[in-house]
């Protein structure tokens, strides 16, 4: 799907951070682990580029004002990009 709007992405300067810490994970790890071996990686390369996150951060869920369910993030990076390691 390509993106139609000429409005920049939100946080797009952190995400583009995120992906390249992310692939620095994948090229030297490759397929094939746990999720958390990734999460734990991640972890460890974040914090070697000095970007701030925090691990495990419970979130409730909400749908049509109703809460039905709470939530792990994995990461939550800077407090604004939730970091999911689900599909690994």
């Amino acid at each position: 799907m390509e993106r139609q709007s000429a409005e920049p992405l939100l946080h797009s300067e952190l995400t583009d951070k995120i992906i390249a810490a992310f692939y620095a994970v994948y090229n030297e790890l490759g397929y094939g682990f746990l999720e958390k071996v990734y999460e734990n990686a991640m972890v460890e390369e974040l914090r070697a580029r000095s970007i701030t996150f925090r691990q495990q951060v419970p979130v409730k869920v909400y749908y049509r004002n109703v809460m039905v369910g709470d939530y792990f993030a994995d990461l939550l990076v800077d407090d604004k990009v939730i970091v999911g390691f689900f599909w690994l």
